[in-house]
């Protein structure tokens, strides 16, 4: 019989459950329990010919008409070859990105980043990403959801960049495991917030400044010792501040250190003589192959952070990074007329185009030749006979 709610309102149940078919559309029908539940769904063989079923509602929740039509549409998809009880079925158990995050932890990220960008990884994944879509599961998270992920950290934008990013690349490894299919990366035309590149470099004036302060704080005792060491060294080479907290003594050979890794690989740091006399100032720790010794018997000085505040306020310098630091080395050196490819070699750029922002500098210098040419050549115009 054509199934209407009259129809199905006067089905009484059984002892056993019972199916009635719908007579106007083959494969729609309803199921009736022995507790009177009435359910609608449709019936059909997959592509390996086994029987499946799929409900689509309750009756009472569903009417008989939407129940045909969904059916209507559900029974159209199968005969292109689609699969609706499977698909539950994988949805169901398809991974949370939580679970994806765990194994992208694990087995992903270890042996294609290095350990401090693994560190990265896990502090978005936990602090950023899991809060907003970590029970989310994989295949379903859109752009919706990493647009979301950006508007709910608008406070701090460049953090909120970063995590993007980390979603980015998750997603497209969960497309490598067969999580997700093909081309389908949520985070692809969802624009991440502008950024500024901040260029702040070191005056004649502040880094005498600096200097004055690092002595005094030295002369007094303190405890900053270790840091004051790591501060000059940075200064002094143009290092990254990951590369010479993690320096060991092995490492320093003649007039060079030879990190055996950084962010860009291998790599030869010179040393002028002012760095090799800060090197000579320090005393190695017994049992500690680090420089810049850590409160830790054996280990470095893994934060930074509250000595530098300190020595900062001090010197009246309190909008300055740590990585302005390494921003001046390479403002000096344009300053002094070295060239891109030499200055990229000293700070240990693989590409031109990192360097290449520091370009803008040598117009002083440049200026400054300009000025003086022009002043020698007024001088002969203007020169009587």
């Amino acid at each position: 019989m054509k199934l209407s709610k009259r129809v199905v309102d006067g089905l009484e149940p059984n002892s056993s459950d019972y199916f009635v078919w719908d007579s106007d559309m083959p494969g729609f029908g309803i199921r009736v329990l022995p507790s009177g539940r009435k359910s609608y769904l449709i019936q059909y063989r997959d592509i390996g010919r086994r029987t499946r079923r799929k409900i689509i509602g309750r009756h009472g929740t569903v009417t008989a008409d939407d129940a045909r039509k969904h059916a209507r549409i559900l029974l159209a998809e199968i005969s292109q070859g689609g699969n609706p009880a499977e698909d539950l079925i994988r949805r169901r158990g398809a991974a949370t990105l939580e679970e994806l995050s765990v194994r992208f932890l694990s087995d992903y990220a270890p042996a294609h980043c290095k350990p401090k960008t693994v560190d990265d990884y896990e502090r978005s994944i936990r602090l950023m990403i899991n809060p907003v879509m970590g029970t989310s599961k994989v295949e379903e998270i859109s752009r919706r959801h990493a647009a979301e992920l950006l508007h709910k950290n608008q406070h701090r934008p460049y953090s909120a960049n970063r995590a993007f990013a980390v979603l980015s690349v998750m997603m497209n490894q969960a497309e490598v495991w067969g999580l997700r299919d093909d081309g389908t990366n949520p985070c692809r035309h969802v624009k991440k917030y502008k950024e500024h590149k901040r260029e702040r470099f070191l005056t004649t004036e502040e880094l005498e400044r600096l200097g004055t302060t690092l002595a005094k704080i030295e002369a007094a005792g303190s405890d900053f010792q270790s840091a004051i060491n790591c501060i000059r060294l940075l200064i002094l080479t143009g290092c990254r501040l990951g590369e010479i907290q993690t320096l060991k003594w092995e490492y320093i050979r003649g007039n060079s250190i030879w990190l055996p890794d950084s962010k860009t690989g291998a790599k030869r740091v010179y040393l002028g003589d002012a760095a090799l006399e800060v090197l000579a100032g320090i005393n190695p720790v017994p049992d500690n192959p680090y420089v810049i010794s850590g409160y830790v018997p054996g280990t470095y000085l893994n934060d930074l952070q509250k000595p530098w505040r300190y020595i900062r306020a001090e010197a009246g310098l309190d909008d300055l990074r740590i990585h302005d630091l390494r921003h001046s080395f390479a403002s000096v050196a344009v300053s002094m007329g070295e060239s891109l490819p030499i200055i990229g070699k000293l700070l240990g750029h693989t590409n031109i185009q990192t360097t290449s922002r520091y370009a803008h500098l040598a117009d002083n210098p440049i200026e400054m030749a300009a000025q003086r040419i022009s002043n020698q050549l007024a001088v002969a115009l203007t020169k009587k006979a």
